[in-house]
Formats: C-alpha cells, sequence, structure tokens
C-alpha cells in the first residue's frame, strides 16, 4: 500500500470514521452553499472551460469531474449521466464535503492533505461505497503557492491509469495559469490582437464610441452593414448613423438595458432595418466611458431565436391529417382564429398533436415570419421557470450570465410562445403570467424595468384545468384569460374514420425514412386497429406502425405480388396476450440496443422527444445499463 494511503487510512481509524458509511458528514445546501459558490466564484468561472474540455476529452468513457474548493466541499460536477447518477445517489454533489474527516481516504482529500497530484483506486478508498472509483486529484494553487481547490476525475475502479493522473494534472496546471493570467495584466497587446479578432470574426456590426459619441472602433463586418470604410466610419458621429442617441445614452447611464431593439440606420445607399443591443464598458472604478453597439440583421436575430430554442415551427394545417367532419371543424376555427390576438387554449389527451396544431395556427398566421417559442412548463425545474420565462439581469442570483439573460417571452417578441402542460406551471408563476398577458410586459429577475412584448401566447394542457381551479391547483383569473379561444382537441378513438388513413400516411412515411418495404394490412387486422381504443392516441398509432415496418417477430409476412404484404396474425399470441404497451415496449428495448443505449438517437428515430423517451423508459422500468458499449469506454481511458 502506498505510503500516503497508508496515513490516511491511520488518520481516518484514528477519528473513528465508519467504513460502512455512504455519505459524506457535511452536506450545505441553501443559502450556506450560495456563499460558498459566490467565495469562490474566480475559480468556477476559470476553472470551467477547462473542466469542459477535460471531460469532453473522456466523455462516454463514464467519468465524471469534480471541482472543490480549499476544503474540499464540491463546487462543480460534470460527466456521463449513467456514472453520475451513482455518485448523486451517494451525494457526491454541490455542497458535499470530500475531506478525510467527512468521507474517508479518496484523491481529493488526499491530495489536499498531502499537497501534491495522487491517484486513489478501488480498495484503497476507505469507505466501501467508494471501492467501486477509481479518483485522480490534482491540487490547484495560487500565485502564491497556496492551496485554493482540487480537480477529480473520477471513473470506476477497472478502468484505472496512470495516464488519467496526467490529464488532470494538464487540466490543473492550465487553470493556475489562468489565474495568474487574470491578475496580471502584463500581455495586453496580445489580448487588444486576440480581442480584436475575436470581433471581426462574429457575423454581426460592431463598434465602440465615447459618451460624446465619437466612433473608436469598428470591425469589419459593420463596415459591410453600412457601406462606408473604416475611415470613413471613423470620421462621423454615432447619432449621424441612427436616431436615438439620446435615448441610448440615457438608458445606458441609468443602469438599464439596451437589448434587441429595431433601429433604422443611414447606410451609405439607403435607409436599412437593424436589431441593436448597446453595452456598457467601465473603467475600474466602474465608471461608464464608452459604449459597444452590436447591430443584427432583423431576420437573422429572428431565425436565431429559433434556433436558440432548438425547433422551428414546421407543421402547417396541410400537413395535418384527418377527414372526420367533427375534426375538419376544428381545423376550420383553428384557421379562422389564426390572425387573432387573442389567448388560445389547446386542451385534449396525450398524442392528440396539441403542438402540431400550435405551430400549424403560427405559420398561418400573420406571425409566421416571427419567432415560434416553444417551452413545456412541467420539464422545467420550478426553481429555473422563473428565469426560463422572463429572464435575468447580470448579478440576480449566483451563476447568472454577465449582462444578464432575455426570458423566453423577450425571444418571442413579435411572435408566438406555446406554453405547454400550462396545467404543471407553479401558482407563483401563474401570478406572474397572467400579469403579462394582462399588461402586456415582462420584468427580468433582478430588474424594475418593464420591457413592452408583442407576443401571442398559445397554451396547451392534456389535464382539466376547471377541475384543477376547483382544486386549488390552477388560478381561477388566468384559466378565464387562457380559455379566450379554446380548441378541444378529439381523442383518436373519437375519430375512427381517420385511422386507416393515418395508418397508409404513417406506412408511406416511415417506409421511406427507414428504407423498409412499405406493407399492406389486412382487413381483419385493419377492424382490430379502427375498434382500438388507442390510449396513447396519434402518437401511439405512430408508434404501432413504425413497429410493424420494423419488427418482423411480431407479425408472420406472407409475400404478395408486387411487394404487398399481407399481415397473417395470431389473434391469441398478439392481442389478447401481447399488449400495445408491451409491444411498444419491445420496440423501445429493440431500438436501445441497436443504438447501445444512445438516448437522443434512439428518441430521434422513434420520433420522439427525449424527456418523452424518459419518461416510457421509466414507465417501462427499462434497465438502460445493460445497453451500453463498454468498448468505447476501454478506447478512450
Amino acid at each position: 500500500m502506498k505510503a500516503y494511503i497508508k496515513k490516511s487510512h491511520e488518520r481516518c481509524k484514528k477519528i473513528g470514521l465508519d467504513v460502512n458509511r455512504k455519505y459524506s458528514k457535511t452536506i450545505i445546501n441553501g443559502g450556506e452553499l450560495q456563499k460558498r459558490l459566490e467565495k469562490n466564484k474566480d475559480l468556477i468561472l476559470t476553472a470551467k472551460p477547462i473542466i469542459n474540455q477535460l471531460y469532453n476529452f473522456v466523455k462516454g468513457s463514464n467519468f465524471f469531474a469534480i471541482l472543490t474548493d480549499e476544503e474540499g466541499c464540491i463546487l462543480n460536477v460534470i460527466g456521463d449521466e449513467k456514472i453520475l447518477s451513482e455518485a448523486f445517489s451517494l451525494k457526491m454533489v454541490p455542497g458535499a464535503f470530500m475531506n478525510e474527516e467527512n468521507i474517508g481516504t479518496n484523491a481529493m482529500a488526499v491530495a489536499l492533505k498531502e499537497g501534491m497530484p495522487v491517484q486513489v483506486s478501488g480498495s484503497e478508498h476507505f469507505i466501501k461505497a467508494y471501492h467501486r472509483w477509481t479518483c485522480s486529484a490534482a491540487p490547484i494553487k495560487n500565485n502564491e503557492g497556496k492551496i485554493i481547490g482540487t480537480l477529480d476525475l473520477t471513473g470506476y475502479s477497472e478502468f484505472v491509469h496512470s495516464h488519467t493522473l496526467g490529464m488532470v494534472v494538464a487540466a490543473v496546471n492550465a487553470i493556475s495559469k489562468m489565474l495568474e493570467i487574470k491578475k496580471y495584466t502584463e500581455k495586453l497587446e496580445m489580448a487588444k490582437i486576440y480581442t480584436e479578432t475575436v470581433v471581426d470574426s462574429i457575423h454581426a456590426g460592431i463598434l465602440t464610441s465615447d459618451l460624446h459619441g465619437n466612433i473608436k472602433t469598428v470591425n469589419k463586418y459593420v463596415t459591410k452593414m453600412f457601406g462606408y470604410s473604416v475611415e470613413e466610419m471613423k470620421q462621423k458621429k454615432i447619432w449621424e448613423l441612427f436616431d436615438g442617441w439620446e435615448r441610448v445614452k440615457e438608458t445606458v447611464l441609468s443602469n438599464c438595458s439596451f437589448l434587441d431593439n429595431e433601429v433604422f440606420i443611414n447606410a451609405r445607399r439607403n435607409k436599412l432595418q437593424f436589431n441593436l443591443s448597446v453595452y456598457p464598458i467601465l473603467d475600474n472604478n466602474d465608471e461608464l466611458k464608452h459604449l459597444v453597439f452590436v447591430f443584427k440583421e432583423v431576420k437573422k436575430v429572428r431565425k436565431l431565436a429559433n434556433k436558440i430554442m432548438g425547433r422551428q415551427a414546421i407543421y402547417t394545417f396541410d400537413k395535418i391529417i384527418g377527414k372526420n367532419k367533427d375534426f375538419i371543424k376544428v381545423v376550420e376555427f383553428a384557421k379562422k382564429i389564426a390572425d387573432s390576438r387573442s389567448t388560445i387554449l389547446i386542451t385534449g389527451e396525450s398524442g392528440t398533436g396539441k403542438e402540431i396544431f400550435a405551430q400549424s395556427i403560427h405559420n398561418y398566421s400573420d406571425r409566421r415570419e416571427e419567432p415560434f417559442v416553444p417551452i413545456n412548463c412541467g420539464a422545467i425545474p420550478k426553481n429555473l421557470i422563473e428565469s426560463e420565462l422572463f429572464g435575468y439581469e447580470e448579478g440576480a442570483f449566483t451563476g447568472a450570465k454577465k449582462r444578464g439573460h432575455p426570458g423566453k417571452f423577450e425571444i418571442a417578441d413579435g411572435g408566438t410562445i406555446f406554453l405547454d402542460e400550462i396545467g404543471e406551471m407553479p401558482l407563483d408563476m401563474q401570478t406572474r403570467l397572467l400579469r403579462v398577458i394582462e399588461e402586456g410586459t415582462v420584468s427580468r429577475i433582478g430588474s424594475t424595468k418593464e420591457i413592452v412584448v408583442n407576443v401571442r401566447i398559445i397554451a396547451a394542457t392534456n389535464k382539466d384545468l376547471y377541475e384543477e381551479v376547483k382544486k386549488g391547483n390552477f388560478r381561477k383569473d388566468l384559466f378565464y384569460r387562457l380559455n379566450v379561444l379554446p380548441i378541444k382537441l378529439p381523442a383518436l378513438r373519437e375519430r375512427k374514420d381517420d385511422i386507416p388513413l393515418l395508418i397508409e400516411y404513417f406506412i408511406k412515411r416511415k417506409s421511406k425514412k427507414l428504407n423498409k418495404r412499405r406493407i399492406k394490412i389486412s382487413n381483419e387486422h385493419m377492424e382490430y386497429l379502427i375498434n382500438y381504443e388507442w390510449p396513447g392516441n396519434i402518437r401511439e398509432l405512430e408508434n404501432y406502425v413504425e413497429l410493424l415496418i420494423n419488427t418482423e417477430g411480431i407479425t408472420d409476412f406472407t409475400y404478395k405480388n408486387n411487394r404487398t404484404i399481407k399481415l397473417e396474425f395470431n389473434r391469441k399470441n398478439i392481442y389478447e396476450e401481447l399488449t400495445l404497451e408491451e409491444v411498444e415496449k419491445r420496440h423501445i428495448i429493440n431500438m436501445l440496443k441497436k443504438y447501445e443505449g444512445n438516448i437522443t438517437k434512439t428518441a430521434k428515430v422513434l420520433g420522439i422527444g427525449r424527456n418523452t423517451l424518459y419518461r416510457k423508459i421509466k414507465k417501462y422500468k427499462i434497465d438502460c445499463a445493460k445497453m451500453e458499449h463498454r468498448s468505447v469506454m476501454e478506447r478512450k481511458i
């Protein structure tokens, strides 16, 4: 046993530490943790990009990185999902102390004690629960040589390798160097060249001016946007380029944000419309000295809004399949109200296509060229939903981005915001949402400034909101504000005459997508599918058709002429003993195995979102751990 491991074990025994304990004796949270995070803000921010780079190198190999302060308190954790969930089950979370006194021998604890890089694996850990790990840690020192924290890389003990410690040491050296650079400003000229290069690489027009309107610097892109050369730009006053200079100056001087305002620019040939944001440049005494102007093309800003949200409104009414008379009436009503500014509430069971209708309404309206911003109120943690919806100012809370961040309502300005699962919204957020609807303004967290927004609100839920109002779970006044234009989507069992049409549509689309033979449903089989209740509605039907195309083990196929397939099936074996839920479960398992447990790829192939796949995995109690590809881990370590 290594000398330092032996000494550490002796210290643990001396203080009477129980080898069978699982959690650290000290775990802080709430305000106490926030104070510690704020205290170590510089370390966290400096280390973050380097830790991310380190993690990216071992990503997919079941490792996670831990940053602690000088007392061993965890400040940040990042890693692969599976191993991270195991670590969290042992409460290896921000706020947990990893020093010897609290959790025994481990790499972080020994690195703090010995002041050197160490590797602790398997039974070298004093605590038995940690015998599964191999830990490599190194102390982080400041310019004076004082230890201010540790960086650790932890994985399963069978993947122990000396190179892992080498990577950690390299990362720690980089962090220490970055801390040194932050303190000393010896390379100002290099920083200036670096900054100018970065600014010139940005596809936005950027210029700076002093408080008298004298233009000081311009990037290459702004000269293209305005049609002037660099020399011509610097000879102009800022107010010669656009109207509203005094308003901009007053806004920034009053410590308010001037973000994403549309202005008309006096370009060389004509007036052009751009999106303008203005940021202050402060000196060491926090006094305003210069202003940074960022001009973006309006269309690009709108495209960026959709990109930020990860998806766009792609569905239109002509892509909605159905001939049922009552369903057609719903579609025609949705078209009729598309241009209205009133709030829409779409209700219906899960899988009936509420978001498809919301996107179609947006694309049928006069807002079709503006952002469509969807947000799932049930998928966002309660402590984050306020900042997601309304944004926040710089310093509003620990970890807030510099200069703040716009919320979804600001991003959706001029367009549509789709609030899915509105019934899951917390009551305090319901009050704020009601105010947005009534006043047409939002206020960021940490700000008193009211921002006017022009947003069409479409809400959706599979809950009976009237019953939720009775139970006290949903505000009555908000319900009536949302339910101005109600759309009730029928369940699939209520439009059975659309089932053959939908099946044919899905067969055609899925066969093409999966490069499989098109199949033909027998009359007996079709009759069964028409009379089935379809609790998962259209989504369940779509998944079932994909299953029929993919799975040859469920159904016997007899090939006919011209590639037509008659599906012969044993009603007892398939439909009496094997429910559609069991069929779905088996299909999900098959796809997870095919893609080696990769959630993103599996969800994409199944045509569902990651959150939906996670819910189904939980519902069917599917063990994803059995499907992961071990060789990837072995190859990377």
